[in-house]
């Protein structure tokens, strides 16, 4: 079958701003979009520029907009987005990013914002014996939020920080925070109060969703952010 993509396209060297291009390739419904896209730019167009690693869902890194949701192209089969018989697949870049080039976006804003939640274990005390030892109860506690990838497909998602504050640290970073905050071993919890329980930390989430819905590990990110303010509002109230 023939496939047709329309892809958003963006040359800072060349370009003011973005404008869509068409493509019409070979592919199966089964195809995956991210392999009808390499093939796009291995016979096609050698300049469309994207990210992609291991292809399997794991890394993260070839999160975009395919038909204006935020998906991992490798995750989603050309089915999965146009009907039986045909239809257009349009590709853009991630929201509340900066564009570098094309589908690629740039990251910088989103791990400096991730590295400020402190997302490692933080324990000073010595271990009773030779190492922290969880129960399985209390590794259950935190295997939700250890999935993420950081694809930065809430981050694209989340409508605070696209229309209302885009200071907002973000739904993947409290996740992160709440991973740790809610591990067992872990005592820096209030250390991550500095950037949690401030104006652009946790509390601009206004529960849409958007980030649970798009999330390609399936992770119950509103729930983790409301479980993180519910942890503040106890802290505070001893």
């Amino acid at each position: 079958m023939k496939v047709q993509f329309r892809i958003e396209r963006f040359d800072p060297e060349q370009d003011k701003k973005s404008h869509f291009k068409e493509y019409t390739v070979d592919g199966r419904k089964t195809d995956r979009v991210l392999d009808l896209l390499m093939k796009i730019k291995r016979n096609q167009d050698g300049t469309l520029a994207l990210r992609m690693s291991c292809a399997h869902g794991v890394c993260g890194s070839d999160a975009m907009l395919i038909n204006g949701t935020e998906r991992l192209a490798c995750k989603t089969l050309v089915q999965d987005v146009i009907a039986e018989g045909g239809g257009v697949i349009t590709v853009q870049p991630l929201r509340n990013l900066p564009v570098q080039k094309d589908l690629m976006v740039d990251q910088e804003e989103f791990f400096k914002r991730y590295r400020s939640v402190k997302p490692f274990l933080i324990n000073d005390e010595e271990p009773p014996g030779r190492e922290w030892i969880q129960s399985q109860e209390e590794r259950k506690v935190i295997d939700d939020a250890t999935k993420c990838i950081l694809c930065e497909a809430c981050y694209s998602a989340c409508p605070v920080l696209q229309e209302k504050n885009p200071n907002f640290i973000g739904p993947a970073q409290i996740v992160q925070a709440q991973r740790f905050n809610d591990d067992s071993r872990d005592r820096g919890f209030e250390q991550r109060l500095e950037v949690l329980d401030v104006p652009n930390g946790v509390w601009p989430c206004e529960n849409h969703f958007q980030c649970t819905r798009v999330c390609p590990r399936g992770i119950k990110v509103t729930k983790l952010i409301n479980q993180t303010k519910r942890s503040i509002i106890k802290f505070r109230e001893k």
